[in-house]
């Protein structure tokens, strides 16, 4: 296995992170923008408001997307564990 290999690997593992937990980062992000727009407007300042609307978008959103994001990660494990013999020449 040469070194070629192993960063292609560690690359597309890194590239698969990202893209599996882009859904529930952004919409973490626009659920945090969202309500600190509307605290600002309002006046209020209460540090713990946004904790509770983050926590129910992101739990939809793994409701969601959970099937997805489990059948990328199972797809690369069967990918690497099939090429397994592969990598220990």
């Amino acid at each position: 296995m040469s070194v070629y290999d192993v960063t292609a690997i560690a690359s597309e593992a890194l590239f698969l992170v990202i893209k599996v937990a882009a859904p529930v980062l952004l919409v973490s992000l626009i659920v945090g923008l969202t309500i600190s727009i509307f605290q600002t407007v309002t006046s209020i300042q209460e540090q713990t408001l946004t904790f509770v609307p983050k926590i129910i978008a992101v739990f939809l959103t793994i409701i969601l997307f959970g099937n997805w994001m489990l059948t990328q990660i199972t797809e690369f494990m069967n990918r690497l564990w099939s090429n397994f013999s592969l990598y220990t020449r």
